[in-house]
């Protein structure tokens, strides 16, 4: 049998690293379980480890009480961490023995999985340099200043790469346990986990849930003055180059300045800029697709369309189909009197449906 182990970290945690503790301890534990039903032997003994004996969460509200030290687990094929606090600058004493532990076990032969914040640690032992990872949105701007060595992906919901897998944010940790039970155990597994604990299978992306603030943490005054403008004329067709002309910069030297200070280039954050707030108009008000276009600066719906999907993972109408009240009761409405008459009324995309009749 292989030895699973759920890390318990040493204090910088809080309720969610509770969720995502229990949330895999049970999944697995149901992996194991199908397995037996199926007359099988279980795959693994699943132990949560930590530094001590006991760990408290949410200010003392709650406490987990561990199996096992670490000390004592000499080998183990699989470790899980899970998420921690996102005020995670610098490790603590406890957790660092965490860190070298997995390290050691990494060497050994361990394969490694961190759930969202968790992604901290784990980049905290040098394992993650050179490599892609995900964590959760929100933190991105401190990842990337704490380890700039790591190819961070927060648009990827998991990152599998020479036995470490890492996920994005928030409860995704389940879609990571689903991912890991289906590489370990198999797929028949993997639905059956989905299906039980109701999580959906084969999710790629958590683009859709990113909140894009702007990359401001920087000391790059012109550059904060070129987000300021791009920010405050976002129905106009802005050109990088004039952009740069403006601030009375080279358009090299701007270009590298501001990836520096942003991690994106300016078209990208330009991009990213216009799609936020076209993503807050489809969320909150019934304008047409092509109203939110123009009103963010675009006349051209294809282009639109692409660059809303690249950073999205969704045209702009799935999204406003998913996310604004008003169009999904107007959706299920317009299917039903779509129903009614398709025969002499043919719609070829399912997606016309929402404005079929309007």
């Amino acid at each position: 049998m292989k030895h699973l182990t759920i890390v318990i970290p040493d204090g910088q945690s809080n309720l969610s690293t509770l969720a995502c503790i229990i949330g895999a301890y049970e999944i697995f534990n149901a992996a194991n379980a199908y397995r037996k039903e199926a007359g099988k032997k279980e795959l693994f003994k699943v132990e949560l480890a930590g530094v001590s004996d006991q760990a408290e969460f949410g200010n003392g509200l709650l406490a987990l009480k561990a199996q096992s030290r670490i000390s004592e687990i000499r080998k183990t094929h699989l470790i899980v961490i899970p998420s921690l606090a996102h005020e995670f600058q610098k490790i603590s004493k406890g957790n660092k023995l965490l860190a070298d532990w997995i390290t050691k076990q990494y060497k050994n032969g361990a394969e490694i999985a961190s759930m969202c914040t968790g992604a901290f640690m784990l980049a905290s032992t040098g394992l993650l340099n050179g490599k892609n990872c995900s964590t959760h949105w929100i933190v991105t701007d401190t990842f990337r200043k704490l380890f700039p060595k790591v190819n961070l992906k927060p648009e990827n919901l998991i990152t599998d790469e020479q036995g470490i897998y890492t996920n994005g944010g928030g409860y995704s940790f389940l879609n990571l346990a689903i991912y890991l039970v289906e590489k370990y155990y198999s797929r028949e597994a993997a639905i059956y986990c989905s299906k039980v604990f109701q999580i959906e299978l084969d999710r790629q992306s958590q683009s859709a849930f990113i909140i894009f603030k702007g990359q401001k943490n920087h000391g790059d005054e012109m550059i904060k003055k070129a987000q300021a403008y791009i920010e405050d004329h976002l129905d106009e067709k802005i050109s990088i180059q004039d952009l740069s002309s403006r601030l009375a910069a080279g358009r090299r030297n701007f270009d590298r300045r501001f990836i520096r200070a942003t991690g994106n280039t300016p078209v990208e954050y330009l991009q990213r800029v216009k799609i936020e707030s076209a993503k807050k108009s489809l969320e909150t008000t019934r304008k047409t697709i092509n109203e939110v276009m123009y009103e963010v600066g675009y006349s051209d719906v294809k282009a639109f369309r692409e660059v809303f999907r690249k950073i999205t993972a969704m045209s702009p109408l799935e999204y406003k189909h998913k996310y604004n009240k008003e169009a999904v009761a107007q959706y299920h409405g317009n299917v039903y009197s779509y129903s009614q008459d398709q025969q002499s009324n043919p719609v070829k995309d399912p997606f016309e449906i929402a404005t079929y009749k309007k």
